[in-house]
């Protein structure tokens, strides 16, 4: 093929170069990926954040314990973290004019370390068990058979044998690992929601984390909002391992039965494990456990509205990478026409759409 200028769609002029680029681009997103995973392995952040939040390779070196033959790879990858914008890199003035690169922390890696941060999160979406799925999902689509509704065949069971749900309630570590990704996602957004938008949570004396798993959502609520009560309902064997000595009431039970009685519902990245038939059912179960709209009664959502919030390119690409995700247990995540067909499915009269975190939106929806 020559190496010429090429027309696309639209006219607009594309070189080869620049479309084999791009190919390789989105090919090696996965290595981009793979990098990140390595840093938490290694915990990088945490090592960059031991010595000031600025660190040479050889003081990461020692604070990881790799050996020194080790030190040039570790150089490489330092080098893809910078590229991707998870550390930055300034030089260190040397003797001779020379120089050693100093590796710092971004906005990004400031995430992955303190108390409350995002690393349990990351590494959940990147453990090799939810990864693996999504290398067979050609093979999925090309199924010709529908499977019986009582035994949907995703990705994630196509690949394991059993669903996230069934393996999570089999395998202690893998249950970890999923409550602990929750968990850490939970403290760092809802730190961010009641200090921003709190007003969503005022004006309501009870509250219930519908399958809110070890309660880190309405523990931050509780804490912020001490006059509404909070607890959580999910099944039993996550119930189980709830924390003490917090002021969150924990509730065995399935959501696909009943709703314990609230002024409002909470569901935090909920709705879009599932679709609109389930949806619809807790729903009607969640409108059946609150007030009247004119007692305030309301449920609140936190899920993506995919074409909510800012329109620039990487919002708009996480929320379309998102929704392919979610097909792992054959989830989805909404446009507004989409999430309005499951509200007024659940008979609820109205809905508001506030797209104020980031690729995620909060929704209120009234009975």
């Amino acid at each position: 093929m020559e190496l010429t200028e090429s027309k696309c769609d639209g006219g607009q002029e594309v070189s080869l170069l620049d479309a084999q680029l791009e190919l390789y681009w989105n090919t090696f997103a996965v290595i981009k990926s793979m990098a990140l995973k390595s840093a938490l392995d290694l915990r990088i952040a945490d090592a960059v954040h031991l010595h000031g939040g600025a660190a040479t390779l050889a003081e990461i070196a020692s604070e990881v314990a790799l050996h020194p033959s080790k030190i040039p790879c570790l150089r490489r990858l330092m080098r893809a973290l910078t590229v991707s914008g998870v550390f930055a890199a300034a030089v260190k003035p040397g003797d001779g004019g020379g120089g050693e690169p100093v590796y710092e922390l971004t906005p990004s890696s400031r995430l992955l370390v303190g108390s409350s941060n995002l690393s349990g999160i990351m590494s959940m979406i990147l453990h090799p068990t939810l990864v693996v799925p999504f290398l067979g999902v050609g093979e999925w689509l090309r199924r010709d058979r529908e499977p019986p509704e009582e035994d949907p065949y995703c990705i994630f069971k196509q690949a394991h044998g059993r669903s996230l749900w069934e393996l999570a309630g089999r395998d202690a570590a893998f249950d970890a690992l999923i409550n602990d990704g929750m968990v850490s996602d939970s403290r760092v957004i809802m730190d961010y929601v009641v200090r921003e938008h709190g007003e969503v949570f005022r004006g309501i004396a009870s509250l219930v984390d519908l399958a809110g798993g070890l309660g880190a959502a309405a523990q931050v609520i509780s804490k912020a909002f001490p006059e509404v009560r909070c607890s959580v309902m999910d099944l039993g064997h996550v119930v189980a391992k709830a924390p003490a000595g917090t002021d969150v009431e924990y509730i065995a039970g399935d959501m696909f039965e009943s709703v314990p009685p609230a002024d409002a519902v909470f569901l935090k990245w909920v709705l879009h494990d599932w679709g609109d038939d389930d949806c619809i059912k807790i729903l009607k179960n969640c409108k059946k456990a609150i007030p009247p709209r004119d007692k305030g009664g309301k449920v609140i959502i936190m899920d993506i509205v995919v074409g909510a919030g800012p329109s620039d390119q990487k919002h708009r690409e996480v929320q379309a990478l998102f929704d392919m995700y979610i097909m792992f247990v054959n989830g989805i995540e909404r446009d507004e026409q989409e999430w309005k067909k499951v509200f007024m499915g659940a008979g609820f009269s109205g809905y508001k759409i506030m797209p104020v975190l980031g690729f995620r939106s909060m929704i209120e929806v009234y009975p």
